[in-house]
Protein backbone atom coordinates (compact mmCIF):
# COMPACT_ATOMS: atom_id res chain seq x y z
CA UNK A 1 0.00 0.00 0.00
CA UNK A 2 1.34 3.40 -1.03
CA UNK A 3 2.00 5.76 1.85
CA UNK A 4 0.36 9.18 1.65
CA UNK A 5 2.82 12.05 1.23
CA UNK A 6 2.60 15.79 1.73
CA UNK A 7 2.38 16.13 -2.07
CA UNK A 8 -0.76 13.94 -2.13
CA UNK A 9 -2.47 16.13 0.46
CA UNK A 10 -1.52 19.30 -1.45
CA UNK A 11 -2.82 17.83 -4.74
CA UNK A 12 -6.12 16.73 -3.16
CA UNK A 13 -6.82 20.27 -1.94
CA UNK A 14 -5.22 22.06 -4.90
CA UNK A 15 -2.87 24.03 -2.67
CA UNK A 16 0.91 24.35 -2.65
CA UNK A 17 3.19 21.95 -0.82
CA UNK A 18 4.55 24.88 1.21
CA UNK A 19 1.02 25.72 2.40
CA UNK A 20 0.51 22.15 3.61
CA UNK A 21 3.92 22.25 5.31
CA UNK A 22 3.04 25.48 7.14
CA UNK A 23 -0.21 23.89 8.32
CA UNK A 24 1.59 20.83 9.69
CA UNK A 25 4.13 23.02 11.49
CA UNK A 26 1.48 25.42 12.82
CA UNK A 27 3.16 28.48 11.34
CA UNK A 28 1.80 31.94 12.16
CA UNK A 29 1.38 32.97 8.51
CA UNK A 30 -1.37 30.51 7.58
CA UNK A 31 -5.08 31.13 7.86
CA UNK A 32 -6.52 29.06 10.74
CA UNK A 33 -9.41 27.86 8.56
CA UNK A 34 -6.99 26.72 5.87
CA UNK A 35 -4.86 24.95 8.46
CA UNK A 36 -7.87 23.13 9.91
CA UNK A 37 -9.01 22.09 6.43
CA UNK A 38 -5.57 20.70 5.57
CA UNK A 39 -5.23 18.81 8.86
CA UNK A 40 -8.71 17.32 8.46
CA UNK A 41 -8.01 16.21 4.89
CA UNK A 42 -4.64 14.73 5.86
CA UNK A 43 -6.30 12.69 8.59
CA UNK A 44 -8.99 11.46 6.17
CA UNK A 45 -6.31 10.37 3.68
CA UNK A 46 -4.31 8.56 6.37
CA UNK A 47 -1.27 10.80 6.17
CA UNK A 48 1.44 10.03 8.75
CA UNK A 49 4.15 12.70 9.20
CA UNK A 50 7.76 11.59 8.90
CA UNK A 51 9.30 12.36 12.30
CA UNK A 52 12.86 12.36 10.96
CA UNK A 53 11.99 14.79 8.19
CA UNK A 54 10.22 17.02 10.71
CA UNK A 55 13.29 17.09 12.93
CA UNK A 56 15.56 17.94 10.01
CA UNK A 57 13.30 20.74 8.80
CA UNK A 58 12.98 22.30 12.27
CA UNK A 59 16.65 21.60 13.16
CA UNK A 60 15.56 19.98 16.41
CA UNK A 61 15.86 16.42 17.69
CA UNK A 62 12.98 16.65 20.19
CA UNK A 63 15.21 14.76 22.60
CA UNK A 64 16.11 16.00 26.08
CA UNK A 65 19.01 14.58 28.09
CA UNK A 66 18.80 14.13 31.86
CA UNK A 67 21.93 13.26 33.86
CA UNK A 68 21.69 12.36 37.57
CA UNK A 69 24.17 10.94 40.11
CA UNK A 70 22.25 7.71 40.80
CA UNK A 71 18.98 5.79 40.49
CA UNK A 72 19.36 3.67 43.65
CA UNK A 73 17.47 5.99 45.97
CA UNK A 74 14.04 7.47 45.36
CA UNK A 75 14.91 11.19 45.16
CA UNK A 76 16.21 11.35 41.60
CA UNK A 77 13.67 8.93 40.05
CA UNK A 78 10.86 11.05 41.55
CA UNK A 79 12.37 14.22 40.08
CA UNK A 80 12.70 12.51 36.69
CA UNK A 81 9.04 11.45 36.76
CA UNK A 82 8.02 15.09 37.25
CA UNK A 83 10.27 16.25 34.41
CA UNK A 84 9.08 13.51 32.06
CA UNK A 85 5.43 14.45 32.54
CA UNK A 86 6.10 17.97 31.29
CA UNK A 87 8.51 17.02 28.50
CA UNK A 88 6.41 14.20 27.04
CA UNK A 89 3.35 16.45 27.07
CA UNK A 90 5.36 18.95 24.99
CA UNK A 91 6.37 16.28 22.46
CA UNK A 92 9.89 15.54 23.68
CA UNK A 93 11.58 12.20 24.25
CA UNK A 94 13.71 11.84 27.37
CA UNK A 95 17.15 10.21 27.44
CA UNK A 96 18.25 9.44 31.00
CA UNK A 97 21.81 8.69 32.13
CA UNK A 98 23.48 8.33 35.53
CA UNK A 99 26.99 9.26 36.58
CA UNK A 100 27.40 6.72 39.42
CA UNK A 101 28.81 9.67 41.43
CA UNK A 102 31.79 9.79 39.02
CA UNK A 103 32.81 13.05 37.36
CA UNK A 104 34.45 11.06 34.53
CA UNK A 105 31.23 9.14 33.81
CA UNK A 106 29.19 12.32 34.15
CA UNK A 107 31.37 14.07 31.55
CA UNK A 108 31.19 11.10 29.19
CA UNK A 109 27.39 10.91 29.54
CA UNK A 110 26.90 14.63 28.94
CA UNK A 111 29.19 14.66 25.90
CA UNK A 112 27.32 11.67 24.45
CA UNK A 113 24.02 13.50 24.77
CA UNK A 114 25.43 16.70 23.26
CA UNK A 115 27.00 14.77 20.37
CA UNK A 116 23.62 13.16 19.71
CA UNK A 117 22.14 16.65 19.32
CA UNK A 118 19.72 16.74 22.23
CA UNK A 119 17.74 19.99 22.33
CA UNK A 120 18.63 20.58 25.96
CA UNK A 121 20.01 19.13 29.19
CA UNK A 122 18.77 18.78 32.77
CA UNK A 123 21.62 17.91 35.14
CA UNK A 124 22.26 17.21 38.82
CA UNK A 125 25.99 17.05 39.51
CA UNK A 126 27.82 14.16 41.11
CA UNK A 127 29.44 14.68 44.50
CA UNK A 128 33.01 14.75 43.15
CA UNK A 129 32.19 17.07 40.27
CA UNK A 130 35.20 18.42 38.38
CA UNK A 131 33.51 19.41 35.13
CA UNK A 132 32.94 23.10 35.79
CA UNK A 133 34.87 24.32 32.75
CA UNK A 134 33.01 21.96 30.41
CA UNK A 135 29.64 23.18 31.66
CA UNK A 136 30.78 26.77 31.32
CA UNK A 137 31.63 26.03 27.69
CA UNK A 138 28.14 24.58 27.10
CA UNK A 139 26.56 27.70 28.59
CA UNK A 140 28.77 29.96 26.48
CA UNK A 141 27.74 28.15 23.28
CA UNK A 142 24.07 28.64 24.28
CA UNK A 143 23.18 24.97 24.62
CA UNK A 144 19.97 25.01 26.71
CA UNK A 145 20.78 23.59 30.13
CA UNK A 146 19.17 23.58 33.58
CA UNK A 147 20.82 22.38 36.79
CA UNK A 148 18.85 21.11 39.77
CA UNK A 149 19.50 20.06 43.37
CA UNK A 150 23.28 19.62 43.15
CA UNK A 151 24.83 22.67 41.51
CA UNK A 152 27.93 24.82 41.64
CA UNK A 153 27.91 28.58 42.16
CA UNK A 154 30.52 29.09 39.42
CA UNK A 155 28.16 27.91 36.67
CA UNK A 156 25.91 30.77 35.54
CA UNK A 157 22.93 28.85 34.23
CA UNK A 158 19.25 28.35 35.14
CA UNK A 159 18.89 26.38 38.37
CA UNK A 160 16.11 24.75 40.36
CA UNK A 161 17.09 24.58 44.00
CA UNK A 162 15.59 23.64 47.32
CA UNK A 163 15.79 26.12 50.20
CA UNK A 164 18.49 24.09 51.92
CA UNK A 165 19.53 26.93 54.21
CA UNK A 166 16.06 27.45 55.63
CA UNK A 167 15.30 23.79 56.29
CA UNK A 168 18.74 23.03 57.68
CA UNK A 169 18.20 25.90 60.11
CA UNK A 170 14.71 24.64 61.03
CA UNK A 171 15.95 21.06 61.51
CA UNK A 172 18.85 22.17 63.73
CA UNK A 173 16.49 24.44 65.64
CA UNK A 174 14.16 21.48 66.20
CA UNK A 175 17.02 19.53 67.81
CA UNK A 176 18.05 22.49 69.96
CA UNK A 177 14.46 22.98 71.15
CA UNK A 178 14.37 19.32 72.16
CA UNK A 179 17.20 20.15 74.55
CA UNK A 180 20.18 18.82 72.58
CA UNK A 181 23.22 21.08 72.82
CA UNK A 182 26.07 18.93 71.41
CA UNK A 183 25.11 18.41 67.77
CA UNK A 184 27.13 17.20 64.78
CA UNK A 185 26.23 17.90 61.18
CA UNK A 186 27.28 15.18 58.74
CA UNK A 187 27.73 17.29 55.61
CA UNK A 188 27.88 16.29 51.94
CA UNK A 189 30.56 17.25 49.42
CA UNK A 190 32.12 20.59 50.37
CA UNK A 191 32.01 21.96 46.79
CA UNK A 192 28.25 21.66 46.31
CA UNK A 193 26.02 24.67 46.83
CA UNK A 194 23.48 22.65 48.82
CA UNK A 195 26.20 21.54 51.25
CA UNK A 196 27.32 25.12 51.85
CA UNK A 197 23.74 26.28 52.41
CA UNK A 198 22.93 23.47 54.83
CA UNK A 199 26.09 24.18 56.82
CA UNK A 200 25.17 27.87 56.98
CA UNK A 201 21.68 27.01 58.25
CA UNK A 202 23.18 24.64 60.84
CA UNK A 203 25.58 27.30 62.07
CA UNK A 204 23.03 30.11 62.13
CA UNK A 205 20.63 28.03 64.24
CA UNK A 206 23.38 27.67 66.84
CA UNK A 207 24.15 31.39 66.69
CA UNK A 208 20.47 32.15 67.20
CA UNK A 209 20.47 30.17 70.46
CA UNK A 210 23.99 31.33 71.42
CA UNK A 211 25.40 27.78 71.34
CA UNK A 212 28.91 26.98 70.19
CA UNK A 213 29.32 23.28 71.07
CA UNK A 214 28.77 21.89 67.58
CA UNK A 215 30.84 20.20 64.90
CA UNK A 216 30.73 19.69 61.13
CA UNK A 217 32.08 16.50 59.53
CA UNK A 218 32.24 16.14 55.76
CA UNK A 219 30.82 12.67 55.65
CA UNK A 220 28.85 12.17 52.41
CA UNK A 221 25.41 11.14 51.24
CA UNK A 222 25.48 7.34 51.29
CA UNK A 223 24.53 4.79 53.94
CA UNK A 224 28.14 3.61 54.03
CA UNK A 225 29.27 7.19 54.73
CA UNK A 226 26.96 7.28 57.75
CA UNK A 227 28.14 3.89 59.00
CA UNK A 228 31.83 4.80 58.73
CA UNK A 229 31.40 8.18 60.41
CA UNK A 230 29.37 6.75 63.29
CA UNK A 231 31.96 4.01 63.89
CA UNK A 232 34.72 6.66 63.96
CA UNK A 233 32.82 8.74 66.52
CA UNK A 234 32.27 5.66 68.69
CA UNK A 235 35.93 4.60 68.48
CA UNK A 236 37.10 8.10 69.44
CA UNK A 237 34.50 8.33 72.21
CA UNK A 238 33.11 11.51 70.68
CA UNK A 239 29.47 10.53 70.27
CA UNK A 240 27.30 13.71 70.35
CA UNK A 241 23.83 14.18 71.74
CA UNK A 242 22.36 14.55 68.24
CA UNK A 243 23.21 14.23 64.56
CA UNK A 244 21.79 16.11 61.59
CA UNK A 245 22.84 14.20 58.47
CA UNK A 246 23.17 15.37 54.87
CA UNK A 247 20.76 12.71 53.63
CA UNK A 248 18.38 10.09 54.98
CA UNK A 249 20.72 7.35 53.84
CA UNK A 250 23.67 8.82 55.70
CA UNK A 251 21.41 9.20 58.76
CA UNK A 252 20.15 5.61 58.49
CA UNK A 253 23.69 4.27 58.13
CA UNK A 254 24.73 6.13 61.28
CA UNK A 255 21.61 4.99 63.12
CA UNK A 256 22.28 1.37 62.20
CA UNK A 257 25.85 1.54 63.52
CA UNK A 258 24.92 3.25 66.78
CA UNK A 259 22.20 0.66 67.42
CA UNK A 260 24.63 -2.20 66.71
CA UNK A 261 26.92 -0.78 69.40
CA UNK A 262 24.12 -0.64 71.96
CA UNK A 263 23.07 3.00 71.66
CA UNK A 264 19.35 3.72 71.97
CA UNK A 265 17.76 6.23 69.59
CA UNK A 266 16.73 8.87 70.54
CA UNK A 267 17.48 8.21 74.22
CA UNK A 268 21.27 8.15 73.77
CA UNK A 269 21.55 10.01 70.46
CA UNK A 270 18.95 11.79 68.33
CA UNK A 271 19.18 11.66 64.54
CA UNK A 272 17.66 13.71 61.69
CA UNK A 273 18.00 13.16 57.95
CA UNK A 274 17.31 15.08 54.78
CA UNK A 275 15.18 14.29 51.67
CA UNK A 276 12.31 12.18 53.07
CA UNK A 277 13.29 8.85 51.53
CA UNK A 278 10.85 5.96 51.35
CA UNK A 279 12.83 4.27 54.12
CA UNK A 280 12.49 7.12 56.60
CA UNK A 281 9.00 6.13 57.73
CA UNK A 282 9.68 2.40 57.92
CA UNK A 283 12.87 2.08 59.96
CA UNK A 284 12.83 1.81 63.74
CA UNK A 285 12.52 4.36 65.15
CA UNK A 286 11.02 6.34 62.22
CA UNK A 287 13.42 9.03 61.02
CA UNK A 288 12.83 12.77 61.25
CA UNK A 289 13.52 14.15 57.79
CA UNK A 290 13.21 17.22 55.58
CA UNK A 291 10.81 16.58 52.72
CA UNK A 292 11.66 18.12 49.35
CA UNK A 293 9.07 18.61 46.56
CA UNK A 294 10.72 16.13 44.18
CA UNK A 295 7.91 16.05 41.63
CA UNK A 296 7.73 19.84 41.49
CA UNK A 297 11.52 20.10 41.15
CA UNK A 298 11.34 17.96 38.01
CA UNK A 299 8.38 19.85 36.57
CA UNK A 300 10.00 23.21 37.25
CA UNK A 301 13.32 22.18 35.67
CA UNK A 302 11.52 20.88 32.57
CA UNK A 303 9.44 24.03 32.17
CA UNK A 304 12.55 26.21 32.55
CA UNK A 305 14.33 24.18 29.88
CA UNK A 306 11.42 24.37 27.43
CA UNK A 307 11.21 28.12 27.94
CA UNK A 308 14.93 28.36 27.24
CA UNK A 309 14.66 26.24 24.06
CA UNK A 310 11.66 28.06 22.65
CA UNK A 311 12.72 31.60 23.60
CA UNK A 312 16.50 31.52 23.32
CA UNK A 313 16.97 35.19 22.55
CA UNK A 314 14.52 36.48 25.16
CA UNK A 315 15.33 33.92 27.87
CA UNK A 316 16.87 35.28 31.05
CA UNK A 317 18.60 32.68 33.28
CA UNK A 318 17.05 32.46 36.71
CA UNK A 319 17.35 30.48 39.91
CA UNK A 320 14.10 29.10 41.31
CA UNK A 321 14.15 28.12 44.98
CA UNK A 322 11.43 25.75 46.24
CA UNK A 323 10.11 25.14 49.73
CA UNK A 324 9.56 21.97 51.77
CA UNK A 325 8.58 20.69 55.20
CA UNK A 326 10.11 19.01 58.26
CA UNK A 327 8.50 15.68 59.15
CA UNK A 328 9.22 15.14 62.84
CA UNK A 329 9.32 11.51 63.96
CA UNK A 330 10.57 9.46 66.92
CA UNK A 331 14.29 9.50 66.01
CA UNK A 332 14.72 13.09 67.20
CA UNK A 333 12.08 13.60 69.89
CA UNK A 334 13.67 13.69 73.32
CA UNK A 335 12.17 11.29 75.84
CA UNK A 336 11.00 12.24 79.34
CA UNK A 337 11.37 16.00 78.96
Amino acid sequence: MKSITIKDVAKALNVSISTVSRAFNDKYDINPNTRDLILKKAKEMGYQPNPIARKLIQKRSYNIGIVVPEFIHSFFPKVIIGAQEVLIEKGYQVLIMQSHESSITELRNTKTLVNNMVDGLIISLCAEDKNVEYYKSLVSTEIPIVFFNRTLEEIEAPKVLFDDYKWALFTTEHLIRQGYTRIIHLAGDMNLTLTKNRIKGFKDAHRKYKLDDFKIIYSGFSMTDGEVTAKTLIDKKKVPQAIFASSDYCAIGAMKTFKNFGYSIPKDIAICGFSESDMSRHISPPLTSVEQPTHLIGQTAANLLIEQIENKKAFIPQTIKLNGSLNIRESSVKLNL
